[in-house]
């Protein structure tokens, strides 16, 4: 009689598992029933409360064994339940929040705004040993490892703020382009009328107004807010009451711009 063999039965590699299994393999690592896990919701849904935060057990069920998309509230409680990053857990239904900050970059918007911060940053973690600081240098050949620094390593958010340039701002033309994303400082709230040598050391302020923002040079005296554009821009300067009817939300200490076509 001749004996065939049988391959051994391979559990899927935990990337191919699909998000429900994963939750479930979650659960069970836990030692949670789903009793247990309803009960958790219902009190997380008190201590918040919002009931949406309640997984009831067939809910769960469809979770877990036909891979029903949990609603954002359902999926934070689950999180919380299971221990887990809900960051990631919303990675394994391919919502990539890790990458949101890239990816805004390519949606462009005609007004000016502040934006959210970067979860991680991209920083070198060494370069070849030939890098020299005091030379430019073409960095993409000089890091031999990158690295990400996730802002969640930190105690407290970075006292910074970003904004965007929108599409249709051409205050700071050519110095800063629209689409521009401009690190800003928001301690530093007051203008400076003088004390530079030219239009690079110039302080260029973050302003909020009534009807959104601006990203200008500024000049302040009198109880007024004069906003100064960029003489090459073909833009007027406003001049605004102040701090009645504008708001310096802080000096740009950086740009990210680019140089090509939009």
């Amino acid at each position: 009689m001749a004996i065939r063999s049988v391959s051994p039965i391979v559990p899927a590699h935990k990337s191919e598992m699909q998000p429900g299994s994963r939750l479930r393999c979650a659960r069970e690592r836990l030692g949670l029933t789903y009793r247990d896990v309803e009960r958790a919701s219902y009190e997380l849904a008190c201590s918040r409360g919002r009931p949406e935060f309640i997984v009831h057990l067939s809910r769960l069920a469809d979770i877990e064994n036909r891979d029903v998309t949990p609603s954002l509230y359902k999926l934070y409680a689950l999180a919380v339940i299971f221990h887990l990053d809900p960051r990631e857990v919303c990675q394994w239904y391919d919502v990539p929040f890790e990458d949101h900050f890239s990816d805004r970059t390519q949606v462009a918007a005609p007004n000016t705004h502040l934006a959210a911060a970067p979860a991680s940053m991209r920083l070198p973690i060494r370069f070849d040993p030939a890098f020299d600081p005091g030379r430019t240098e073409f960095l993409t050949r000089m890091v031999e490892r990158w690295g990400d620094i996730e802002g969640t390593l930190f105690n407290q958010p970075s006292r910074h703020l970003y904004g965007y340039i929108g599409t249709n701002d051409r205050r700071m033309d050519p110095l800063l382009r629209p689409g521009s994303l401009v690190l800003i400082d928001p301690k530093m709230q007051k203008v400076q009328n003088s004390g530079w040598n030219n239009e690079n050391e110039r302080p260029i302020y973050f302003i909020e107004v009534r009807e959104g923002f601006r990203c200008c040079w500024c000049r302040c005296e009198g109880g007024t807010l004069s906003l100064i554009p960029h003489p090459l821009s073909s833009c007027a300067p406003e001049v605004l009451k102040y701090p009645a009817d504008a708001e310096v939300v802080g000096q740009v200490v950086g740009v990210a711009m680019r140089l090509g076509p939009q």
